[in-house]
């Protein structure tokens, strides 16, 4: 029988990752700091946090930084950063301020002589997923900070294995079952029990906090995965959340104050 919460042990960039507190998007203070902007990342750094950030391709193949599928909720635009060439991307405004969507290449340099790390979740569109990796992987290749990179699609996982075994790997996931979001039907049962970890062999689960009950997750933790945290909002869930050891993403409070 296939062992669906196979993953990698034992990566000694792991325990670097683990000293480090996540800022979600960036530590982010709306409405003057907008989520994934270069005002969070900087916030972030001069807070002592390490950041989670989303990586978008653009239509003529740029990486930027960015959430959403869409472009309405954060930037007041219809439409997508898949469907804009980087020109267009950078005419668009984050939450009603001048910060424009920035470039992995902005943040990057941030980080990379910071000592703070990067978690770096790439968002598939429409398939993507190997153009995605491939980019993501060739500009990592020439950075000296310390990163992780993770996504929902296993595909995308796999193909950071295949091209970069090196990098410190993981699977997102929710209970997808009880929280279906925009998940296709037909995965929803296999991303929630981590049936595709075989594929992706992750050196980390991150599991949306609120079903950190999941069995399928607290098995591959019991079996020596990395817990990852997502997306931790009050003091009470963030210390529940190293109490159980896991690696915490939190957004809409200060930790440095607890």
């Amino acid at each position: 029988m296939r062992e669906f919460f196979t993953g990698r042990t034992g990566h000694p960039k792991l325990e670097e990752l683990r000293k480090f507190r996540y800022a979600h998007r960036g530590f982010h203070d709306k409405p003057q700091v907008p989520e994934n902007s270069i005002g969070a990342f900087i916030r972030a750094i001069r807070n002592h946090f390490g950041a989670e950030l989303d990586v978008h391709l653009t239509k003529d193949g740029k990486l930027v930084v960015f959430h959403d599928d869409t472009t309405d909720r954060t930037t007041g635009e219809p439409g997508t950063i898949e469907g804009r060439t980087l020109e267009e991307v950078r005419e668009l405004r984050l939450e009603g301020t001048n910060e424009k969507v920035p470039l992995f290449n902005e943040v990057l340099t941030l980080f990379e002589d910071s000592g703070y790390p990067l978690i770096i979740e790439l968002k598939v569109v429409d398939g993507n997923y190997q153009e995605l990796a491939e980019k993501v992987c060739e500009r990592l290749d020439s950075y000296k900070g310390l990163f992780c990179i993770e996504s929902f699609d296993p595909r995308a996982i796999k193909a950071v294995r295949e091209l970069r075994p090196e990098i410190v790997r993981g699977q997102l996931a929710s209970d997808f079952v009880k929280d279906p979001g925009t998940c296709p039907k037909n995965t929803r049962r296999l991303l929630t029990d981590l049936r595709l970890n075989f594929l992706s062999k992750p050196d980390f689960v991150a599991y949306n906090f609120d079903y950190r009950d999941n069995a399928a997750f607290r098995r591959a933790v019991r079996k020596g995965i990395q817990g990852v945290a997502w997306t931790i909002h009050t003091p009470e869930d963030f210390k529940e959340a190293e109490r159980l050891g896991y690696i915490n993403i939190f957004e809409r409070f200060d930790p440095n104050e607890l």
